[in-house]
Protein backbone atom coordinates (compact mmCIF):
# COMPACT_ATOMS: atom_id res chain seq x y z
CA UNK A 1 0.00 0.00 0.00
CA UNK A 2 2.06 2.99 -1.40
CA UNK A 3 -0.47 5.21 -1.49
CA UNK A 4 -0.32 8.42 0.31
CA UNK A 5 -3.33 10.57 2.60
CA UNK A 6 -3.95 14.22 1.26
CA UNK A 7 -6.24 16.63 1.79
CA UNK A 8 -7.46 17.45 -2.05
CA UNK A 9 -7.86 20.10 -4.36
CA UNK A 10 -10.16 21.27 -6.74
CA UNK A 11 -8.27 19.42 -9.49
CA UNK A 12 -8.84 16.24 -7.65
CA UNK A 13 -12.38 16.38 -7.48
CA UNK A 14 -13.38 14.18 -10.66
CA UNK A 15 -11.29 11.79 -8.76
CA UNK A 16 -12.61 11.91 -5.75
CA UNK A 17 -16.20 11.76 -7.53
CA UNK A 18 -15.86 8.97 -9.12
CA UNK A 19 -14.15 7.01 -6.05
CA UNK A 20 -17.17 7.82 -4.33
CA UNK A 21 -19.51 7.10 -7.13
CA UNK A 22 -17.63 3.43 -7.33
CA UNK A 23 -17.76 3.05 -3.61
CA UNK A 24 -21.78 3.89 -3.07
CA UNK A 25 -23.11 1.55 -5.87
CA UNK A 26 -24.18 -0.80 -3.27
CA UNK A 27 -24.75 1.40 -0.14
CA UNK A 28 -28.32 0.27 1.30
CA UNK A 29 -29.83 3.85 1.37
CA UNK A 30 -28.84 5.30 -2.48
CA UNK A 31 -29.74 1.43 -3.56
CA UNK A 32 -33.34 2.10 -1.99
CA UNK A 33 -33.20 5.58 -3.37
CA UNK A 34 -32.56 4.59 -6.94
CA UNK A 35 -33.62 1.30 -7.90
CA UNK A 36 -31.98 0.62 -10.92
CA UNK A 37 -28.30 -1.07 -10.69
CA UNK A 38 -27.74 0.95 -14.15
CA UNK A 39 -29.70 4.77 -13.14
CA UNK A 40 -28.03 4.32 -9.84
CA UNK A 41 -24.45 4.26 -11.73
CA UNK A 42 -25.50 7.65 -13.11
CA UNK A 43 -27.11 9.28 -10.39
CA UNK A 44 -24.31 8.89 -7.62
CA UNK A 45 -22.05 10.63 -10.50
CA UNK A 46 -24.25 13.58 -10.50
CA UNK A 47 -24.64 13.33 -6.75
CA UNK A 48 -21.25 13.91 -5.89
CA UNK A 49 -20.42 16.20 -8.34
CA UNK A 50 -23.04 18.24 -6.17
CA UNK A 51 -21.98 17.04 -3.24
CA UNK A 52 -17.99 17.12 -3.44
CA UNK A 53 -17.13 20.84 -4.23
CA UNK A 54 -19.98 21.98 -1.51
CA UNK A 55 -18.40 20.15 1.27
CA UNK A 56 -14.82 21.35 0.04
CA UNK A 57 -16.00 24.52 0.55
CA UNK A 58 -17.07 24.18 4.55
CA UNK A 59 -14.80 20.82 5.51
CA UNK A 60 -12.04 19.29 3.71
CA UNK A 61 -12.41 16.57 1.26
CA UNK A 62 -9.64 14.03 1.84
CA UNK A 63 -8.04 11.51 -0.60
CA UNK A 64 -5.49 8.70 -1.09
CA UNK A 65 -2.68 9.83 -3.54
CA UNK A 66 -4.01 6.59 -6.05
CA UNK A 67 -7.77 7.51 -5.85
CA UNK A 68 -8.40 4.11 -3.60
CA UNK A 69 -10.35 6.02 -0.87
CA UNK A 70 -12.27 9.18 -0.54
CA UNK A 71 -13.60 11.18 2.63
CA UNK A 72 -16.14 14.39 2.69
CA UNK A 73 -15.87 16.14 6.10
CA UNK A 74 -17.94 19.28 7.33
CA UNK A 75 -16.79 21.38 9.45
CA UNK A 76 -17.79 22.32 12.79
CA UNK A 77 -21.25 23.98 13.15
CA UNK A 78 -21.28 23.31 8.74
CA UNK A 79 -23.09 20.17 8.90
CA UNK A 80 -26.27 21.80 7.73
CA UNK A 81 -26.25 23.16 4.35
CA UNK A 82 -27.19 26.74 4.02
CA UNK A 83 -29.88 28.57 2.33
CA UNK A 84 -27.94 29.30 -0.40
CA UNK A 85 -26.41 25.66 -1.11
CA UNK A 86 -29.96 23.84 -0.80
CA UNK A 87 -31.01 26.59 -3.66
CA UNK A 88 -27.93 25.54 -5.55
CA UNK A 89 -27.90 22.18 -5.29
CA UNK A 90 -31.75 21.50 -6.31
CA UNK A 91 -31.20 21.73 -10.11
CA UNK A 92 -28.25 19.25 -10.01
CA UNK A 93 -30.22 16.67 -7.05
CA UNK A 94 -33.77 16.76 -9.17
CA UNK A 95 -30.82 15.73 -12.58
CA UNK A 96 -29.52 13.20 -10.43
CA UNK A 97 -32.12 11.44 -9.28
CA UNK A 98 -35.56 12.39 -11.43
CA UNK A 99 -38.26 10.76 -10.13
CA UNK A 100 -36.25 9.21 -7.22
CA UNK A 101 -35.80 12.31 -5.83
CA UNK A 102 -38.66 11.97 -3.22
CA UNK A 103 -37.30 9.05 -1.76
CA UNK A 104 -34.03 11.18 -1.45
CA UNK A 105 -35.26 14.09 0.21
CA UNK A 106 -37.02 11.26 2.58
CA UNK A 107 -33.07 10.30 3.49
CA UNK A 108 -31.87 13.64 3.90
CA UNK A 109 -34.59 14.72 6.03
CA UNK A 110 -34.09 11.69 8.31
CA UNK A 111 -30.34 12.19 8.74
CA UNK A 112 -30.91 16.30 9.65
CA UNK A 113 -33.83 14.78 12.05
CA UNK A 114 -31.52 12.34 14.14
CA UNK A 115 -28.35 14.79 13.74
CA UNK A 116 -27.34 16.38 16.80
CA UNK A 117 -26.61 20.08 17.42
CA UNK A 118 -23.14 21.02 18.29
CA UNK A 119 -19.71 21.70 17.33
CA UNK A 120 -18.04 18.90 15.72
CA UNK A 121 -16.15 17.56 12.36
CA UNK A 122 -18.91 15.59 10.26
CA UNK A 123 -18.27 12.58 8.24
CA UNK A 124 -20.30 13.20 5.63
CA UNK A 125 -19.39 10.32 2.92
CA UNK A 126 -16.42 8.28 3.18
CA UNK A 127 -16.26 5.18 0.54
CA UNK A 128 -13.65 2.96 -1.30
CA UNK A 129 -13.26 1.71 -4.85
CA UNK A 130 -14.17 -1.65 -4.62
CA UNK A 131 -11.32 -3.35 -5.95
CA UNK A 132 -9.54 -1.56 -3.26
CA UNK A 133 -11.46 -2.44 -0.10
CA UNK A 134 -10.60 -4.50 2.96
CA UNK A 135 -6.98 -3.30 1.91
CA UNK A 136 -6.63 -0.31 4.90
CA UNK A 137 -7.26 2.34 2.66
CA UNK A 138 -10.58 3.38 4.10
CA UNK A 139 -9.02 3.23 7.53
CA UNK A 140 -6.07 5.36 7.11
CA UNK A 141 -8.12 8.09 5.24
CA UNK A 142 -10.91 7.88 8.30
CA UNK A 143 -7.67 8.48 10.44
CA UNK A 144 -6.22 11.56 9.11
CA UNK A 145 -9.16 13.66 9.66
CA UNK A 146 -10.29 12.42 13.26
CA UNK A 147 -6.26 12.73 14.29
CA UNK A 148 -7.07 16.63 13.09
CA UNK A 149 -10.03 16.57 15.35
CA UNK A 150 -8.50 15.19 18.14
CA UNK A 151 -5.73 17.81 18.08
CA UNK A 152 -8.80 20.39 17.72
CA UNK A 153 -10.70 19.03 20.63
CA UNK A 154 -13.55 18.43 18.68
CA UNK A 155 -15.66 15.49 18.64
CA UNK A 156 -16.88 13.69 15.21
CA UNK A 157 -20.28 12.54 13.92
CA UNK A 158 -21.30 10.46 11.00
CA UNK A 159 -24.12 8.01 10.35
CA UNK A 160 -24.62 5.32 8.04
CA UNK A 161 -26.81 2.46 6.67
CA UNK A 162 -24.31 -0.71 6.63
CA UNK A 163 -24.40 -3.01 9.56
CA UNK A 164 -20.88 -4.07 8.49
CA UNK A 165 -19.88 -0.81 8.63
CA UNK A 166 -20.97 -0.33 12.45
CA UNK A 167 -18.25 -2.68 14.05
CA UNK A 168 -15.48 -0.80 12.01
CA UNK A 169 -16.44 2.54 13.43
CA UNK A 170 -16.20 1.65 16.62
CA UNK A 171 -13.11 0.13 16.30
CA UNK A 172 -11.70 3.76 15.67
CA UNK A 173 -13.69 5.13 19.06
CA UNK A 174 -17.12 5.76 17.80
CA UNK A 175 -20.80 5.03 19.90
CA UNK A 176 -23.98 4.20 18.57
CA UNK A 177 -25.85 7.49 19.90
CA UNK A 178 -29.36 6.77 18.26
CA UNK A 179 -31.11 4.31 15.31
CA UNK A 180 -33.67 4.66 13.23
CA UNK A 181 -35.30 3.94 10.30
CA UNK A 182 -36.20 5.66 6.63
CA UNK A 183 -39.95 5.71 6.78
CA UNK A 184 -41.86 3.82 4.04
CA UNK A 185 -39.67 0.63 3.90
CA UNK A 186 -36.25 2.43 4.10
CA UNK A 187 -33.28 1.23 5.01
CA UNK A 188 -31.94 1.20 8.89
CA UNK A 189 -29.22 4.19 10.05
CA UNK A 190 -27.24 4.04 12.78
CA UNK A 191 -25.80 7.68 13.88
CA UNK A 192 -22.63 7.66 15.89
CA UNK A 193 -20.36 9.84 17.69
CA UNK A 194 -16.47 10.24 18.65
CA UNK A 195 -15.14 12.13 21.65
CA UNK A 196 -12.19 13.48 21.65
CA UNK A 197 -9.38 11.16 22.97
CA UNK A 198 -6.08 12.43 23.97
Amino acid sequence: MSSDILLAGEHDHQEVIETLALAFQDDPALSWIVRDTERRKVALRGLFRSVVPADAKVGKVVRSTGGEAAALWRAPSQADSSYTEFVISMLPMLAAFRTALPRAMTVSDGITAHRPKGSFWYLHYIGVRPEHQGKGYGGRVLRERIAAADAAGVPCWLETATPANVGLYQRFGFTIVNEWDVPKGGPHFWGMMREVTN
